[in-house]
C-alpha cells in the first residue's frame, strides 16, 4: 500500500477529517488532500509526528515487510550519528518484537546489540566531552577522570578494573560448547587475544595449540600470536625472530603484512610499522574496496609523532577512500567522524 492510502486509511480509523490532521500536524488540509491522491509525499520532517497521530510506528506508515524493517534498521544504524529518542525507541520495540517470531534470532539479537551499541557509542563521546571540559577547568581534582576512562577505553592503573577474567572465561565457555562443523578458530582468537593482555601465556600457548588443529585456522595469524605471546613474556628476541620468519614463509601476503605492521606498531617501531601499513596498502589494491584499518594505524603513528602535515594527508586519504571505493556520502555517519578527527587534527599547534 502507498503511504498516500495508508494514510487515508489511518486517519478514517482514527476518526479525523483532513481539516483535523492538517490543524493537528501545523500544516494545510491541501497538503493532507495531496498526499493522499499521491499528488506528494510528507515531508520526513513530519513523519515522526503523523506515525504519533497515527499511534503507529513510522515503518507502519510504509507498510514495510519484516525484512525491509531489518534492512532500514541496520541502514540507519550504520550511516547515522546519533538516532533520535523516539527512532531508538521505536527500532528497539520493532526488534523485540521480531525476536518473539522470526526464526533467524542471531540476525535480530545482533540487530540489538548493535542498536544499544550505537546509542552507547553517541554516550560514550558526550561523557568524554564533559568529562574532559571538567578536568581542564580543575586537573586538580580527582572527579571525572574514571569517567573519562571508562567513555574511551583508556588504562586503569587499578589491575582488578583492567583484567580481563570475565571476558576470557565467556569465550572457554564458547568455545566448550561450540556445536558448528567443523568448529569455528573464531571464539580462540579473541580469547587468546584477551590471554594475551593479561600475561596468561601458559593458557595462550596451550589454546594457541588447540586452534592450530582446526582446519579452518588462520596459519599466519597462529604463527604471529607466536610472536606476541613471547612479548608478553618479555622476550623480545624470540619474538623478533618469529616475525623475521614469518617475513621469510609469507613474504608479501597482505594478511601477514598488516599483522606485521600491528606488531611493530606495538613495539613503537613506528618506521617499520609506517612501511608494512603502507606495503599492505599497495598489496590490496586488487582487492577494493580496502578497509580503513591500515590507513588508521597511519594516522595514528603520525599522531603520536607530532607529524600534523602527514596526520592530516593520512585523513584526507581515509575520506577519499571511504567516498571512491565504499560509496559513503559526506553526510553518513563515517565520514562526519573521520571530518570531526581531521579537525581536531587541524587545530593541534
Amino acid at each position: 500500500m502507498e503511504i498516500g492510502n495508508k494514510i487515508k486509511l489511518l486517519r478514517y480509523k482514527s476518526g479525523l477529517t483532513q481539516e483535523q490532521l492538517a490543524s493537528n500536524l501545523g500544516i494545510s488540509a491541501q497538503s493532507v488532500s495531496k498526499w493522499e491522491t499521491a499528488v506528494s509525499m510528507p515531508d520526513i520532517t513530519l513523519l515522526p509526528m503523523l506515525a504519533r497521530e497515527f499511534g503507529v510506528s513510522i515503518d507502519e506508515l510504509f507498510d514495510l515487510t519484516a525484512d525491509q524493517k531489518l534492512q532500514r534498521i541496520e541502514k540507519r544504524i550504520e550511516v547515522e550519528e546519533e538516532l533520535a529518542p523516539d527512532v531508538f525507541k521505536e527500532y528497539e520495540e520493532v526488534l523485540k518484537n521480531e525476536l518473539l517470531k522470526s526464526n533467524d534470532k542471531a540476525k535480530i539479537l545482533s540487530l540489538l546489540a548493535n542498536l544499544y551499541h550505537h546509542r552507547m557509542e553517541a554516550d560514550a563521546k558526550k561523557v568524554s566531552h564533559y568529562a574532559r571540559e571538567t578536568i581542564k577547568l580543575h586537573p586538580e581534582k580527582k572527579d571525572c577522570q574514571w569517567l573519562l576512562n571508562m567513555s574511551e577505553g583508556q588504562c586503569a592503573w587499578d589491575w582488578n578494573m583492567y583484567e580481563h577474567s570475565s571476558i576470557i572465561d565467556f569465550y572457554k565457555e564458547v568455545i566448550k560448547n561450540d556445536k558448528v562443523t567443523p568448529a569455528t578458530p573464531l571464539p580462540y582468537y579473541y580469547l587468546i587475544d584477551n590471554l594475551i593482555a593479561d600475561h596468561r601465556t601458559k593458557e595462550a600457548k596451550e589454546y594457541l595449540t588447540k586452534v592450530q588443529t582446526l582446519p579452518a585456522h588462520n596459519p599466519i595469524l597462529a604463527f604471529v600470536y607466536g610472536a606476541h605471546i613471547a612479548l608478553a613474556e618479555f622476550d623480545e628476541k624470540t619474538a623478533d625472530c618469529i616475525m623475521e620468519d614469518g617475513f621469510r614463509r609469507f613474504g608479501g601476503n597482505s594478511t601477514f603484512l598488516f599483522e606485521a605492521a600491528q606488531y611493530y606498531a606495538r613495539k613503537c617501531d613506528y618506521e617499520r610499522a609506517l612501511r608494512l601499513y603502507e606495503e599492505w596498502w599497495k598489496a590490496e589494491e586488487r582487492s577494493k574496496p580496502r578497509y580503513t584499518d591500515a590507513l588508521y594505524g597511519i594516522a595514528k603513528i603520525y599522531g603520536i609523532l607530532g607529524d600534523k602535515e602527514k596526520l592530516i594527508a593520512t585523513y584526507d586519504r581515509i575520506i577519499d577512500l571511504l567516498k571512491t571505493e565504499w560509496g559513503f556520502a559526506d553526510d553518513d555517519r563515517a565520514i562526519i567522524e573521520v571530518e570531526r578527527e581531521k579537525k581536531s587534527a587541524q587545530m593541534i599547534k
